[in-house]
């Protein structure tokens, strides 16, 4: 379908400076700065689309300034002055490629930006089909998209988790922690699951609907405590989020030649403080294997594995109920919404519903 050669014109938060510790929202250093720019007439192969939904991820603020050479990232970083970019789905309002046309719902994982309006290509674009059940489908950018592929992957692959063995899942309570505690026990036939999360409510929800078979607050006094008192015969696979003083505790829990799967670190993200690990030497005493991932090693096998998600989560074995946090806003306050992420301002997968 050929694009119209109207100009159009989006409000668009761009990076306007890098943090070195936490983002800064207001105010003469603020890190991001709204504009309003001019579009550029598509192109062929691309799409014009309206954004309705934004991911909020912790890990969107490794793009914006990182302790990895932006050459070592596992993905292209975003320069000063360029949009902040996010996963989103868009409903398309001009096409210039074959396969799509006005009206079509559209999802990008990792290249879409904080803009009212985006330009889409369409070779990068997954089209979003009706989900069984009349599930929602922003589970595309949560259960079903980068959060269920990193839990299903870093357990199953990086992990290497077995039946029968014992998982603990930090950042239980969030995106991606949430599946991995119903993956490890419904899908990979766990033995025993252990939940961390930041709170006693969210401790709450992560055994009683999640499955898990114990959890256990971070910031509690007791943490180093609870924890041997919930891994009485250690763990096997420990799935990481956050790093930190989380991680140095769950050195000491790991079986002989047990495996660490680490997608995030989210304890030092808006820290300049160096992360400090006590139990390092049990690596080596206890022979474990580190292995860091992301989910985009593995999207070869994410057919077959959003197919089992799918199918679990229809059947009921996979529960997504309270799984998501929708916000609706306007694009003024994204910022502030992806920064509740840093301080646990959401249950499950934080999305922003924009709202014009």
């Amino acid at each position: 379908m050929a694009s119209s050669t109207t100009p159009y014109t989006t409000k668009q938060w761009i990076l306007a400076s890098k943090p070195t510790s936490a983002p800064v929202l207001s105010g003469p250093d603020a890190t991001f700065k709204l504009q309003t720019v001019t579009l550029p007439p598509l192109k062929e192969g691309q799409l014009l689309c309206k954004v309705r939904y934004f991911s909020n991820d912790t890990g969107l603020r490794n793009f914006i300034q990182s302790t990895v050479a932006p050459e070592r990232f596992y993905v292209p970083t975003v320069p000063v002055g360029s949009p902040m970019r996010s996963g989103i789905i868009a409903e398309v309002i001009e096409s210039a490629a074959p396969n799509y046309k006005p009206g079509d719902l559209v999802m990008d994982f990792h290249l879409g930006t904080w803009s009212e309006l985006v330009i889409l290509e369409a070779a990068t674009s997954q089209p979003l089909t009706p989900l069984p059940n009349d599930m929602p489908l922003t589970h595309y950018l949560g259960a079903f998209g980068a959060s269920g592929l990193a839990a299903y992957t870093g357990l199953a692959f990086a992990g290497g988790v077995k039946a029968g063995d014992t998982v603990v899942v930090s950042a239980a309570a969030g995106a991606t922690g949430c599946m991995a505690v119903q993956i490890a026990k419904v899908l990979l036939g766990a033995k025993r699951v252990i939940g961390i999360a930041g709170s006693d409510e969210k401790c709450a929800w992560v055994r009683e609907q999640l499955g898990a078979d114990a959890c256990i607050n971070y910031k509690s006094p007791t943490f180093v405590e609870e924890l041997k008192a919930a891994t009485p015969d250690e763990v096997d696979v420990y799935l990481d989020n956050v790093g930190g003083h989380v991680l140095d505790a769950m050195l000491t829990r790991m079986k002989k030649h047990g495996n660490i799967a680490v997608c995030g670190a989210v304890s030092g993200y808006n820290s300049d403080e160096p992360m400090t690990l006590r139990n390092w030497f049990e690596v080596v005493s206890m022979r474990i294997n580190i292995r860091g991932f992301i989910m985009l090693d593995y999207m070869d096998k994410a057919p077959a594995i959003l197919k089992d998600l799918i199918g679990a989560a229809a059947d009921g074995r996979i529960k997504l109920q309270n799984g998501e946090t929708i916000v609706e806003a306007k694009i003024e306050e994204q910022p502030e919404i992806w920064m509740r992420l840093f301080s646990g301002g959401n249950q499950g997968k934080l999305l922003t519903k924009l709202i014009v």
